[in-house]
């Protein structure tokens, strides 16, 4: 992929001042952070994913990870005060958000949507996160992520 997408999430990003940088990349059907960390040659820890999951009320919402971790669903439920929280599936996730799952970005979303993000990730000094097409990473400081999105800080994170 050499052409940059104009999505909805870098149209934000410019709108908020945001510094960021754009990195395409050849993506892989079912490949997720592994082979972007590795088309890009950053840590995959550095990689972070945007998965759109959903409480008992199938109220949607957002969670930013590492792409070397997993979410313990049973503690965010905890967290958010939910009884349980799930993934979405992908045609769920895809119109809430607006992108194509593999696509799918925190920022420009179709439907505003809670953001809950690792707090680990803001020891990282930048991080690559989807920039709303497959295929395309933004890189990025966290504390930006924090500035344009307000997400809640949870710590939720387990090893894959």
């Amino acid at each position: 992929m050499s052409k940059i997408p104009s999505t909805p999430a870098t149209r934000l990003l410019r709108e908020q001042g945001v510094a960021y940088t754009e990195h395409p990349y050849r993506y892989e059907e079912h490949g997720g952070t592994r082979v972007s960390a590795r088309e890009l040659g950053v840590d995959e820890h550095a990689t972070i994913k945007t998965l759109v999951m959903e409480d008992e009320d199938r109220e949607p919402l957002v969670v930013l990870m590492h792409g070397d971790r997993e979410v313990s669903t049973k503690a965010l439920a905890r967290t958010i005060g939910k009884k349980t929280v799930q993934p979405s599936k992908p045609e769920v996730a895809n119109r809430h958000s607006g992108y194509q799952v593999g696509g799918t970005s925190p920022f420009g979303t179709r439907k505003r949507m809670p953001v809950y993000l690792e707090r680990s990730i803001l020891e990282l000094e930048k991080v690559y996160i989807n920039g709303g097409s497959r295929g395309f990473l933004v890189g990025l400081a966290p504390a930006e992520i924090v500035r344009v999105l307000a997400p809640v800080l949870v710590e939720v994170a387990i090893a894959k």
